[in-house]
């Protein structure tokens, strides 16, 4: 049994036209430059980036979602992030490809910011269930939506999040 990572990068995101979309950072550092989305931290309307994926060897059971955050600003509070799938196998389903939907519920998890250093990097990481996977199978033709809603109570850093990778991992059998 093995684990298949597939990394996705800010780069590749693509957004949907009706829902607010974070906005792409190239950020010179000391030594080299971060990119990144900037999701929204003061509005109150949600943000979102989607992914295309092919599940290279999925088997079975459930997703890992890794989101990599960073802060742009403070040091407290926490960010909640939500993500759901959408999938569809060529030649097979009939549905349209324009008028897919993501599989519901979408699933979520609230990262706690760990304090002491400004734009320090974080792990948040989301588990999708494989009732929740829209039926994915190896081979398909996927996206993964990660959004942000910073109207949400339990969401409580008011500055940008700025997202520099996200990794999904699933089993191979």
């Amino acid at each position: 049994m093995g684990t298949v990572v597939q990394y996705l990068t800010p780069e590749e995101a693509s957004f949907f036209g009706p829902a607010g979309f974070p906005e792409f950072r190239a950020t010179p550092g000391a030594n080299f430059t971060v990119t990144g989305l900037a999701y929204d931290g003061a509005g109150s309307l949600p943000e979102e980036a989607a992914w295309k994926f092919t599940p290279v060897n999925y088997g079975s059971g459930d997703m890992t979602v890794d989101v990599i955050w960073y802060a742009e600003s403070g040091t407290s509070g926490a960010v909640k992030w939500w993500a759901a799938v959408a999938a569809i196998t060529p030649d097979v389903d009939t549905q349209n490809v324009e008028t897919k939907f993501y599989a519901s519920p979408v699933s979520t998890v609230v990262d706690n910011h760990l304090g002491t250093v400004g734009k320090r990097l974080h792990k948040a990481t989301i588990t999708i269930a494989a009732a929740n996977l829209n039926s994915m199978a190896a081979g398909d033709e996927c996206w993964i939506r990660l959004f942000r809603e910073p109207a949400d109570a339990e969401d409580t850093i008011d500055a940008d999040v700025i997202v520099t990778s996200v990794r999904v991992s699933y089993s191979d059998t």
